[in-house]
């Protein structure tokens, strides 16, 4: 009997939401217990004690579900040779074991340095070295982007970046209820429909299970919020949107154009986005870089007169915009891929065009 791989897919995405619905329910009762609180502040939106540890929830709900489900597989003889052969070997080849200890060690460590920041608050040159070695963690074993080179030390040194970039962007956008956690989402399902399911099925069902982690806790973080992630979960989720850009291949000889490795950018537009957006302005601006503000792109949707949901559905809905351009990518010609890429810039360039107009006006209003 062949397997519905659909069926699986459906299965992770519905089990890890429900699991990590009631996880995220349990630590947030938790979180009060123990009084594991953000607090309100200068930077940031919310006006009363809100619950950390929903990035426990999410980090939980994801290895729960993966590595459960392995032994379950392993105990009941269905782990058999063949599948890893066919569903995990083919898209990790050689030192699959090293490979598969790298992503999920490389994620416990960028998880841990986001709790122990979210309980003493790590300075930025202490963060930046753990996500180091966790992209170390998946470079070493060989897990490297393709930039069409066999150039170990490029591609590893591009790797180390692209994680730690993407960690930091994901964290940079957790600034308003929901926002983090539903591009996310966005995400990872734009990345779903980017690759083969016959082909990636464990990297889809990496994706599905994801998504469900991250969906259980977002019901309890939409706005009005009652947990949030913290560090431990916007860090684990932009580390493991990197690493499932690094694992997917959206390139191979049956796609139409090379343009189409740049899929990962345009599912991560929106943080790529507002991360050099942010670092453009304070470096314009004569201030540090790693210093935080209130100019991120939901806090300037505000400024237009937006509500803060309203600037939040609204990322939501460029999210998903460039993330649909994203599938189509690896299914188009080089003419489609490049038309793709213009309509994307397209829609940033109209945000900062709409921005630039109103602090244009502000200017002249005073």
């Amino acid at each position: 009997m062949k397997l519905n791989w659909y069926l699986v897919f459906s299965y992770a995405l519905g089990a890890s939401f429900l699991l990590s619905l009631a996880l995220t329910g349990v630590m947030r009762s938790v979180a009060r217990r123990w009084n594991i609180m953000d607090h309100p502040g200068e930077r940031k939106m919310h006006s009363r004690p809100m619950p950390l540890l929903g990035g426990v929830a999410i980090w939980l709900a994801f290895y729960v579900m993966i590595f459960g489900h392995l032994l379950l597989a392993a105990a009941f003889g269905q782990l058999s040779p063949e599948w890893i052969e066919a569903n995990v070997v083919a898209f990790l080849r050689e030192n699959l074991v090293m490979k598969l200890v790298g992503i999920f060690v490389g994620g416990f460590i960028i998880f841990v340095l986001g709790v122990i920041d979210d309980l003493v608050s790590l300075k930025p040159e202490t963060k930046l070295v753990g996500q180091i070695v966790a992209a170390l963690a998946l470079v070493i074993p060989g897990i490297r982007l393709d930039l069409f080179t066999d150039n170990v030390w490029l591609t590893g040194a591009v790797t180390v970046l692209w994680v730690v970039m993407m960690t930091n962007s994901m964290n940079f956008l957790d600034n308003m209820d929901g926002l983090c956690g539903g591009v996310s989402v966005i995400a990872a399902f734009s990345f779903f429909m980017c690759v083969q399911p016959h082909e990636k099925a464990f990297v889809c069902v990496m994706l599905m299970i994801f998504a469900g982690s991250v969906g259980g806790f977002l019901y309890h973080n939409l706005s009005p919020a009652r947990i949030f992630m913290g560090d431990a979960g916007a860090m684990f989720c932009g580390y493991i949107l990197a690493t499932v850009a690094v694992l997917g291949t959206f390139y191979d000889k049956s796609t139409p154009s090379r343009v189409a490795v740049a899929a990962p950018l345009l599912a991560l537009s929106v943080p790529i986005f507002d991360t050099l957006s942010v670092v453009y302005i304070r470096w314009r601006n004569g201030e540090s870089i790693m210093k935080g503000d209130k100019r991120h792109f939901s806090h300037r949707l505000v400024a237009l007169g937006m509500t803060p949901r309203q600037a939040v559905e609204f990322i939501f809905l460029v999210a998903a915009v460039t993330g649909l351009g994203a599938a189509l990518l690896p299914h188009v010609a080089l003419i489609g891929t490049l038309i793709i890429l213009a309509q994307t810039a397209g829609v940033f360039l109209l945000i900062v065009l709409i921005m630039a107009a109103k602090n244009g006006a502000a200017g002249s209003v005073k």
